[in-house]
């Protein structure tokens, strides 16, 4: 078995480059005012379809900011019950239309902890099929 430092690098796409394309989002001045130590991003999928608030839902009082800690919230609870593991499910109920319509929906999020561009520990919370 040869040595990986042999092998050529095709193609590398390192997490400051997927926030500087959008991909990610970085969230990491909520996180840490909520007690997080690393840094922490979520999929721009994970942020366009639940957590940036909808004109209609501003119009009610939610806010994207309160959409994203509700997320952290409950990836803080689950952290404190399952501390050694890289890897966490979760599910967040999201109101989708203002409350008259009363239609919300429950989304699998998935934390998952790992080496960022230089090996220190970063965040990424995502939906399942964006892993």
């Amino acid at each position: 078995m040869s040595d990986l430092s042999d092998w050529n690098i095709i193609y590398a796409y390192t997490r400051a480059q997927a926030i500087a394309d959008g991909v990610l989002i970085d969230v990491t001045d909520t996180a840490e005012a909520m007690g997080f130590k690393v840094p922490v991003a979520v999929t721009a999928n994970l942020f366009d379809q639940f957590i940036q608030a909808s004109e209609a839902l501003i119009a009610e009082g939610q806010t994207t900011e309160a959409r994203l800690r509700d997320v952290l919230m409950l990836l803080l609870f689950k952290i404190k019950l399952r501390p050694n593991t890289d890897r966490i499910y979760y599910d967040v109920s999201f109101a989708m239309a203002p409350a008259e319509r009363n239609i919300s929906r429950t989304v699998k999020v998935l934390a998952v902890i790992g080496p960022g561009d230089s090996g220190e520990p970063v965040l990424t919370i995502m939906l399942p099929e964006d892993d």
